[in-house]
């Protein structure tokens, strides 16, 4: 083999190298598709989270528009209103001389 054959195949074995170690060690090669298939499942776990909490919220949202138990469930809870001849009882717990409730 002449110098120049030799030549060719080292500059050949160099652009190989090259090539793998783009391939298998940069982020844009093997390494970087694992790394993004990890946070691609990560985000669809999130998004099923968010897609469950925005349809209860859509469900709450089409109840309070349509029916008025929900709204008055709401009063009673969040504000604490009471019906027209209905009497309000709250308990409340004593609390001992360090500030905490006793039981």
């Amino acid at each position: 083999m002449g110098f120049a054959m030799r030549l060719i195949i080292a500059l050949l074995i160099l652009i190989f190298a090259g090539l793998q170690y783009q391939l298998w060690g940069s982020d844009h090669g093997v390494r970087g598709v694992w790394r993004m298939s990890k946070v691609t499942a990560q985000q669809r776990t999130e998004n099923g989270v968010l897609t469950e909490r925005n349809e209860a919220l859509r469900a709450e949202v089409l109840d309070l528009k349509h029916g008025s138990d929900a709204v008055e469930e709401r009063a009673r809870s969040d504000i604490g209103m009471v019906k027209p001849g209905e009497t309000l009882f709250q308990v409340v717990r004593a609390r001992d001389e360090s500030g905490q409730d006793s039981q």
